[in-house]
């Protein structure tokens, strides 16, 4: 690289511009707090667990946010991904866009002033029929027992937000876009027609499956719109993984300018990544198993630092490399939280 690219310091290929990532998906408000055994016992929860909500979990969101010590984040698997993009990137600010359906309440306000500290151009449907969405976490020790609830989340309407004009400028406007598998569950319809916006124009559209559940029940919504991922992400709770990145790999694809890439994080194990016919193993970032707090935002976050690197159209290596990066700062923090500035280089 040329040292007079004023953007050398930042290792930065292109100069970056508002709304050049867009992401839609299921915001919800992380509630955290430290409860003990009693609490989950009478939830019926596990230690370690991520769970839907269910009925018998309604009094438990009332309970948790009267403890002394509760915090709130923005949460949700495409809004912490984006969130940590924006945060790699530092600025401008915006460089990330988020669209996803909120209630019209004290959390959808908390969401959108968490959305706003984290510089992210979140546009929200705001809808009165459902309360935001949330997520519990409680903790317990070392141990995170999540409980989410979608509620709001789950009512996102095609042709009342992304249709509208004004807002489907801003996804014109991207040139990268990311949707977690979870979102097939809420709006399959608004998904494929972002991914086939991507393609038609060759950007980039890149998927997540997400967990297990994602491709076992809405298997039919994530075939429509497997024919333009051009990056699918998966994570360790995929069996097989070899396997699945090249059965991925020769699935149909539409815009065939751009080969299909498949990444797969596993922990702490080797992240891989297929590129036609290669598979290549990348190491993660050592850490001393003792600076582990939460490994719950690992995947979000790894997905966030690839994406930064992504828009600024670096090489492969390069963007495993960031999201190993942003993975190993968010499992030192409690929640998908980091520091003030990225120390990545």
């Amino acid at each position: 690289m040329s040292d007079d690219n004023p953007n050398t310091s930042t290792g930065r290929k292109i100069a970056l511009s508002e709304n050049t990532l867009f992401g839609m998906g299921n915001p919800l408000l992380d509630i955290s707090a430290v409860v003990d055994k009693d609490f989950l016992d009478k939830y019926g929860l596990k230690p370690n667990d991520q769970i839907l909500a269910e009925d018998k979990h309604k009094a438990l969101f009332e309970e948790i946010v009267k403890r002394s010590k509760v915090e709130y984040h923005a949460g949700g698997s495409t809004q912490n991904s984006v969130k940590i993009a924006q945060w790699m990137i530092q600025k401008p600010h915006k460089v990330a866009t988020f669209f996803g359906c909120i209630g019209a309440d004290q959390f959808g306000e908390i969401l959108k002033k968490k959305a706003d500290e984290a510089n992210v151009d979140a546009h929200y449907y705001e809808q009165n029929v459902e309360p935001t969405g949330t997520c519990a976490a409680c903790i317990t020790g070392d141990n995170r027992s999540l409980v989410a609830n979608l509620a709001a989340a789950n009512c996102y309407k095609k042709e009342k937000h992304l249709d509208l004009d004004s807002n489907w400028e801003l996804v014109k406007k991207a040139t990268v876009y990311y949707i977690a598998g979870f979102f097939l569950t809420v709006s399959p319809e608004s998904v494929l027609k972002v991914a086939k916006h991507a393609s038609d124009n060759n950007k980039i559209f890149c998927m997540n499956l997400s967990a297990p559940f994602i491709s076992q029940f809405f298997k039919e919504p994530l075939m429509k719109v497997m024919p333009y991922v051009d990056i699918l992400f998966g994570n360790e709770t995929t069996d097989d993984i070899a396997e699945i990145a090249k059965r991925t790999q020769n699935l149909p694809k539409e815009n065939t300018k751009r080969p299909r890439v498949v990444v797969f994080t596993q922990g702490k194990d080797d992240t891989v990544a297929t590129v036609g016919d290669r598979v290549t193993m990348f190491p993660v970032l050592d850490i001393d198993q003792n600076d582990i707090v939460d490994t719950n935002g690992a995947g979000d976050a790894f997905v966030g630092g690839f994406l930064s690197a992504l828009v600024q159209e670096h090489a492969l290596e390069e963007c495993i490399r960031a999201g190993h990066y942003a993975a190993n700062v968010i499992i030192r923090r409690v929640g998908c939280t980091f520091p003030e500035k990225p120390d990545f280089h």
